[in-house]
């Protein structure tokens, strides 16, 4: 039917077989959202109360034409009532039952007036069929998209929502139940599947609107479903609104909606989604500029598991004005913080308990080596970026605590990208290359000497070194075996500064190159500089050298030779 054009509802046939209405003429005219339907009063009258009212009302002038104005369902939920006055016979179903409750209740087609009416054929269909089948369910809901708020005012949204949830649970417990077998020992237990066999509604509810599905998660989370069913379905519902979309039908407004929605359904527990899958929606986040609590809530979750991220998912892509870095350097250090701070109660133990291991919420030493890992490649990737700037990379260089590296090579190669001519050369005067190295090499220098330096009879320092270090050595330890542990770490330390005077010797070699450049261009002042903070680099490496506990005469020969050659 053309609800724009003038409707005739043909008489229905087992009225015409009776001869009731075979040459009498329409005697009242309806007006539904531009259709309109010659019908007769006493069919209607006999069935709804709203019509019958109007027609009482309007006895004396003997009214004709009836304007119903905001008709839930339209001019086909109104033909559908017309024909069920009339006597007409009509299937129903999950896809009109919706609209065929709703239009009862707006003519008042309930048992005060007819016996079996249209209200209470549609409550029997929907409690009886609707509301004890899982995809029925979400065909109904469905249709309620179009039926708001009358449909949520009767309760038929709510209905379907608690019987999705409820049948879903019953599922999950069916299945796991169908999935329980004996081993050859003869013992009970749950045979391993790649995916439960009962969340194949995951893909039904794609279909849902974003604020009917945000019900729906969030009801079954209520009644228990399993945490990984509901991160697969929110994976699967963020693919089709967000990727599998046509970008012509994507709207702004609607992909934020999505994503924050999304945000605020995740389970709690831990990879219950997939990391990458974090990362993805974090990117659209930034993109999208939502709320700055849903950016808070998913680098929180990334950073309670970082050690399974990889390279490809740090990079977050900078959709900020130009002249900012190609990559997000702020999201990431924000990330490394919260996956730090999981080992922020070691820091109020009391003296009595330095000694115990590390706390249920910190992360554990091998967590903290694969980020660290992470993040010297990550600084390595990024450091190439002419509008990075020093203190950012060094923000997120000293982010980790010291124990996290074993070995430093990782972060040297991301200094020695960083210093690379080509990327200071677009350094403003006021941070030359000079002052940048510097300031980097200062920074490495610094964490290492506290992490390890500590006067020999200072008792109370050397628990604090404990305390700091308690990620790395063991709580079971005797403070004798301890303090044998932090003198060799003492070593190490020596053979890193002899490291570093290898690498101001590099620079100088470099500086000599720099220097014939720009003597050539007139630029004495500029290197004359450059001469007086190399200096201040060698004596700034021998003085650190000094500050440390002295190491053995071993080392001391050690880094007699790596000093000669340098």
């Amino acid at each position: 039917m053309d609800k724009h054009l003038q409707h005739q509802l043909p008489l229905p046939k087992c009225a015409a077989r009776q001869g009731v209405f075979r040459d009498v003429p329409s005697d009242i005219t309806i007006e539904v959202d531009g259709g309109t339907f010659s019908l007769h009063k006493f069919p209607l009258v006999s069935r709804s109360g709203r019509i019958r009212k109007l027609v009482a009302e309007n006895r004396e002038s003997d009214i004709s034409k009836i304007e119903l104005l905001s008709l839930p369902g339209g001019a086909e939920s109104f033909e559908l009532a017309a024909k069920f006055c009339y006597g007409v016979n009509f299937e129903i179903t999950a896809a009109n039952v919706a609209q065929l409750y709703c239009i009862s209740d707006y003519l008042e087609m309930t048992e005060e007036y007819s016996k079996n009416n249209l209200n209470s054929r549609a409550e029997e269909y929907l409690e009886c069929i609707v509301c004890k089948n899982l995809e029925l369910s979400v065909q109904v809901l469905q249709q309620c998209e179009n039926l708001l708020p009358l449909a949520d005012k009767l309760k038929i949204i709510v209905r379907c929502i608690d019987a999705i949830a409820s049948k879903a649970c019953v599922e999950q417990i069916a299945s796991s139940f169908s999935r329980l077998e004996y081993s050859s020992s003869g013992r009970l237990h749950m045979s391993k599947q790649t995916k439960c066999q009962g969340d194949w509604w995951i893909e039904d509810l794609s279909v849902l609107r974003v604020d009917l599905y945000q019900r729906v998660i969030s009801a079954m989370k209520c009644r228990g479903v399993r945490p990984e069913s509901i991160g697969a379905s929110l994976v699967n519902y963020a693919q089709k609104e967000l990727i599998k979309k046509p970008k012509a039908d994507l709207i702004s407004g609607h992909e934020k909606s999505v994503v924050e929605t999304i945000v605020s359904l995740l389970p709690v527990e831990k990879f219950a989604v997939p990391i990458n899958f974090l990362f993805g929606l974090l990117r659209n986040a930034v993109m999208l500029d939502c709320t700055v609590a849903c950016r808070l809530d998913l680098e929180r979750r990334i950073g309670s598991q970082l050690d399974v991220a990889t390279l490809d998912d740090l990079l977050i892509p900078s959709f900020r004005h130009a002249g900012d870095t190609l990559f997000d350097v702020d999201s990431v250090h924000r990330i490394l913080v919260n996956f730090c701070q999981q080992d922020d109660s070691e820091e109020d133990l009391d003296d009595g308990s330095l000694f115990e291991s590390d706390s249920p919420s910190s992360p554990s030493q091998s967590a903290l080596f694969k980020v660290s890992k992470l993040v010297d490649n990550y600084l390595t990737e990024i450091a190439p970026d002419a509008n990075l700037k020093l203190n950012k990379f060094i923000a997120v260089a000293e982010s980790l605590p010291a124990h996290a590296r074993t070995v430093h090579d990782g972060l040297y190669r991301a200094i020695d990208v960083y210093l690379k001519p080509v990327h200071t050369l677009h350094k403003t005067s006021a941070s030359s290359p000079i002052n940048s190295s510097s300031a980097l090499l200062r920074a490495v220098e610094t964490s290492n000497a506290l992490f390890c330096s500590y006067p020999d009879d200072d008792p109370k320092a050397m628990h604090q070194s404990w305390r700091i270090s308690s990620g790395a050595l063991s709580a079971a330890m005797s403070p004798r075996d301890n303090y044998a542990s932090l003198r060799r770490e003492n070593r190490e330390l020596k053979l890193e500064l002899a490291r570093l005077r290898m690498r101001l010797n590099d620079l100088e070699k470099e500086h000599v190159f720099m220097k014939r450049n720009m003597e050539k261009s007139g630029s004495r002042k500029f290197m004359s500089s450059f001469s007086k903070t190399i200096g201040k680099l060698n004596i700034f490496a021998h003085s650190s050298s000094r500050g440390s506990t002295s190491p053995s005469k071993q080392t001391h020969r050690d880094e007699s030779k790596i000093t000669e050659r340098t």
